[in-house]
């Protein structure tokens, strides 16, 4: 951790307008409402090398957020002013220095760190109105003075965080390829005590409360197997995604967005599902959002030890026992989310840690499968065969026929499908192909994209009743070849 930054301070004096600056991207959500940051959020400055952390607000006050919640959050702001060496702390030049900064000043003290005192808000104009004296009073040498609404001072600033960790001693680090991972689902599923047990820690808030996560959270981490070996993860713990019309102010509607965009960035996607809600309208869209992103799905159940739990209190009297539940429950998901052919299902609990680490392996054994190559003459004939056995429908008349397939491309599977009509392939009718294909190669949890290509139309007047029109004849080619020659790749007769 010896090149990691993180910015502090009290509520609502900038930091997230300030981090989203400095990592060059909108990632921390920025609300006038003081509270929204509640995790730790990280980036990876590029320019500069090193691994910038937003905090939540020391000594927050609102009566909207439970005490337990504001708790939580600052152990998370303690946890980042241990890890980092260097510490932006930000204060607010138009409201001047308060209590409360005095005592955050007081607590960074303790810490022996190198701070910057970086002086938010201070826009074009406003020079004469800031109280200079005040802010060296605290102590930190020469303040930066910035604005990260405008990237007033944001060089300045760049150059003091350089400057600090300059003074830094460097700590090597194992350079290994991570898998991303990245957690989504519905709120209160369980997607933050996944991660705690994962990292084996406390490290991400979690609570009964629906909706405290916020912003999705990213960390490095490695895994020890039973056999020894460590394998390097990077995990990305997002906030619960509602229903749009259950979306009941601005932060829950950024905090959606960012959790779309961490499905988007993530190597492997786990959609943790409730044991004992079931497949749900919103966790079937959530699938949705998935599929439509293209990235690989692991389903994850969790809570299953209320299942055990409600089983032995005689509760679920309908089923058998453990056993029956988890077949019948499998097969309910499978019909639900119909369009996830072959995704690996797991029943996990993230209280007593029940094949959590058979989780993991099998988001490394899915992201090995991303690399298959599909040999060209059996997919063609994997193709012919569930054209057999399932004819197309037809559509005015005719049916979709594939001529030729090949593989293109991976991550996701790009398949290249020559064809006679692209408008002809039915929605269903796609699903069933894909599904065939995931199952014959055990490509289990992984998303086939199919790029169409039909046969050109001829033109109208070519094929206008009673008149015979001929095209006009092709330039000759090198070769023998004529320029217009069609490709031959027909294996099925039209």
């Amino acid at each position: 951790m010896s090149r990691t930054v993180a910015i502090v301070g009290r509520p609502n004096v900038g930091k997230s307008r300030l981090f989203n600056r400095l990592a060059g991207r909108r990632i921390s959500i920025v609300h006038d409402q003081a509270g929204v940051t509640r995790d730790i959020v990280s980036a990876e400055v590029k320019d500069g090398g090193y691994l910038l952390l937003d905090t939540g607000g020391l000594g927050l006050q609102d009566a909207k957020t439970p005490r337990q919640l504001i708790k939580a959050s600052e152990e998370q702001v303690h946890f980042a002013i241990a890890s980092a060496p260097v510490i932006v702390f930000v204060v607010d030049a138009r409201e001047g220095l308060t209590a409360l900064d005095t005592r955050v000043a007081t607590l960074l003290r303790k810490g022996k760190k190198s701070i910057i005192l970086a002086v938010n808000k201070a826009d074009n104009g406003q020079e004469g109105v800031i109280n200079v004296e005040e802010f060296f009073r605290l102590g930190f040498g020469q303040p930066v003075f910035i604005s990260s609404e405008h990237g007033n001072g944001e060089a300045d600033l760049r150059i003091a965080i350089l400057a600090k960790l300059a003074e830094e001693p460097e700590l090597a680090e194992k350079n290994a390829e991570r898998l991303t991972l990245c957690f989504v689902g519905r709120p209160n599923v369980g997607k933050s005590s996944l991660s705690n047990r994962l990292l084996n820690s406390d490290r991400l808030i979690v609570s009964d409360i629906p909706g405290t996560t916020r912003d999705s959270v990213e960390i490095d981490f490695e895994f020890k197997a039973k056999e020894g070996k460590r394998w390097p993860f990077r995990l990305i713990d997002t906030a619960g995604i509602r229903a749009d019309t259950k979306l009941s102010s601005s932060v829950e509607y950024f905090s959606k967005v960012r959790s779309l965009d961490a499905i988007r960035t993530a190597d492997v996607v786990y959609m943790v599902l409730d044991a004992m809600d079931g497949v749900t309208q919103q966790d079937k869209a959530i699938a949705g959002e998935i599929v439509e992103a293209a990235r690989p799905i692991i389903v994850v159940v969790n809570k299953w030890d209320l299942v055990f739990a409600a089983i032995r209190r005689g509760e679920l009297k309908k089923y058998k026992s453990e056993r029956d539940f988890r077949e019948k429950f499998e097969k309910a998901l499978h019909e639900r989310l119909f369009f996830t052919p072959g995704a690996p299902v797991m029943f996990v609990s993230a209280l007593t840690g029940n094949d959590i680490e058979r989780m993991l392996k099998s988001a490394r054994s899915l992201c090995a499968r991303l690399e298959i190559k599909i040999p060209t003459a059996k997919l063609n004939q994997t193709i012919i065969d569930l054209a057999e056995r399932m004819p197309a429908p037809s559509i005015g008349g005719q049916r979709f026929r594939v001529y030729y397939a090949t593989q293109v491309g991976h991550r996701p599977f790009r398949i290249k499908l020559f064809c006679n009509r692209e408008e002809k392939l039915t929605e269903q009718y796609r699903r069933y192909l894909e599904a065939g294909v995931v199952k014959e190669f055990g490509l289990d949890g992984c998303p086939i994209h199919f790029d169409l290509i039909g046969k050109k139309k001829q033109p109208i007047e070519m094929r206008l009743a009673g008149k015979r029109m001929e095209a006009p004849a092709p330039r000759p080619r090198a070769g023998g070849a004529k320029a217009d020659e069609p490709e031959e790749f027909d294996l099925i007769d039209d």
